[in-house]
């Protein structure tokens, strides 16, 4: 019994030591570093006084109470990149990328990462965001929009140059850095791209118009090609065809022509011996039928002949006669139209004759006529010419005796014409009485003497002073016709 307790006592002790060895035995895993504080420690490459231990890869000891231990994460981490950043040119851009980064493999690196981020991991991708937004503004800023487009390994190597060293301080390294889009808010990177896209646009144009230029010639040689085979396919067909059915009708018809060719050559004997039947028939109707016929038609023709000439010339006869009595007629006629003509031309010589004297007398009447007419016309127009010279003269003479005898001719109606100013007066109002009318007929029967003052006055004023020179023509010209009677305006009477 005594030997249980103690078994049970070295089993239980030995319990209590495996559970106090998996107390204070810690193993690191392959992406993870212990960190051991609570003692010194001396670390190859980190001097003395660290005041930590780290562990990767490996198991340790740890004393519990005395000694802490805590995990850094060696995973890799990643942060994503959105910067507003502005080039050299001034042209702002939006730089989108990644960053992929991990605490270094090293004793330092994971020292330093200790120091930073061992109670602060999560914090690590947004530190390093601020790294590499503030190193990335910088180079944008020296680059041109050109360059980044160019050379992206450029703006990426330069970058990772720039935060390598503060990346180093945090105990980190960087295994990639990827530039995954430029963004262009103004537009300038489209612009620049566009005539290299038209260009490209207008090659991708051409490449694919002389594509399908060749691809339609290609295809229309083929379509020719097939229709080539086809027609040479279906002429061989016809051909074949053709042969089959002459092979076919020439089948079909051996039987035929066999029969026929036997009833040929029966046709042939036939004919042969139906032509020989008539060549003697024919022998036969020579010697009895024509012959005979032959000597008749002989002896009718003779005859025949014998008459139609003796009717010819009976014929010929006739002709004759009627060809000199013919000639005769016409002697004749011809006799009679040539007395006929003489006479008409006679008869038509004589009437012209006639036709033509009788309007020469006319004409000579009608000269006559006018003559005596154009004697009248001159001698009028002479007597004419010679009163107007006449009175002329006169004029010229003596003016105012003209005068004084045209208004005495007129005189009555110079006196009318003064009294007919009173024909339309219905009521008229003397002041004066008698004596107002004396005065108003004496002004009426005046007029004439005013009258002979004024054709006075008309006439002084045409007639040329006598130290003027005479005129070119001396036939004066003759004066203008005095107007008489003179009008005389009515005088308004009223009766007021």
């Amino acid at each position: 019994m005594a030997i249980g307790v103690v078994a049970g006592i070295v089993l239980a002790a030995i319990t209590a030591l495996i559970g106090l060895f998996k107390l204070m035995w810690r193993v690191a895993e392959p992406n993870e570093a212990l960190v051991i504080s609570g003692s010194t420690h001396k670390t190859e490459g980190l001097g003395e006084g660290m005041g930590f231990r780290i562990v990767t890869g490996r198991g340790t000891l740890v004393l519990p109470g005395v000694q802490a231990v805590r995990k850094l994460s060696l995973d890799l981490n990643e942060t994503q990149l959105n910067v507003d950043c502005v080039t050299h040119q001034g042209i702002p851009l939006r730089v989108k990328g990644v960053v992929i980064f991990k605490i270094g493999d090293d004793l330092v690196s994971i020292a330093n990462a200790a120091r930073r981020f061992l109670d602060q991991q999560k914090m690590m991708p947004e530190r390093v965001h601020i790294v590499f937004a503030g190193h990335l503004r910088s180079i944008v800023g020296g680059l041109t929009v050109e360059d980044m487009i160019r050379d992206r390994e450029k703006l990426t190597g330069q970058t990772r140059a720039a935060c390598g060293t503060e990346m180093e301080k945090l105990g980190l390294i960087v295994d990639s850095l990827q530039i995954h889009e430029i963004e262009d808010p103004t537009g300038y990177i489209k612009n620049l791209a566009m005539p290299h896209a038209a260009a490209v646009q207008r090659d991708a144009r051409i490449a694919q118009a002389e594509a399908n230029r060749l691809a339609t010639e290609a295809e229309q040689t083929a379509f020719a090609r097939m229709a080539e085979a086809t027609r040479d396919s279906e002429i061989l067909q016809a051909g074949y065809q053709a042969e089959r059915d002459k092979a076919a009708a020439t089948a079909r018809q051996a039987g035929p022509l066999s029969e026929a060719a036997a009833k040929q050559e029966v046709v042939v004997q036939e004919t042969r011996v139906a032509e020989l039947e008539a060549h003697r028939r024919e022998q036969q109707l020579q010697a009895d039928v024509r012959k005979p016929a032959d000597a008749a038609a002989y002896e009718t023709r003779t005859r025949a002949e014998a008459e139609r000439d003796a009717r010819i010339s009976a014929a010929q006869a006739k002709a004759k006669e009627t060809e000199l009595a013919a000639a005769a007629e016409a002697t004749r006629v011809t006799t009679a139209a040539t007395a006929d003509a003489s006479a008409t031309e006679a008869r038509g010589l004589a009437a012209a004759k006639a036709t033509r004297a009788t309007g020469e007398a006319e004409a000579a009447a009608t000269q006559a006529k006018g003559l005596a007419v154009a004697a009248s016309a001159k001698a009028k127009g002479l007597a004419e010419a010679d009163a107007i010279k006449a009175r002329a003269a006169a004029l010229a003479e003596n003016q105012e005796a003209v005068v004084a005898q045209q208004l005495a001719e007129n005189w009555p109606a110079i006196v009318q014409a003064g009294a007919g100013a009173f024909g339309n007066v219905e009521h008229m109002v003397l002041l004066n009485g008698a004596e107002g009318m004396s005065e108003m007929f004496a002004k009426a029967l005046t007029m004439g003497g005013t009258g002979l003052g004024l054709a006075r006055q008309l006439l002084s004023s045409m007639t040329p002073p006598p130290n003027s020179a005479p005129a070119a023509d001396p036939a004066p010209a003759p004066a203008p016709p005095i107007p008489f009677p003179v009008p005389v305006q009515p005088i308004p009477v009223t009766d007021e």
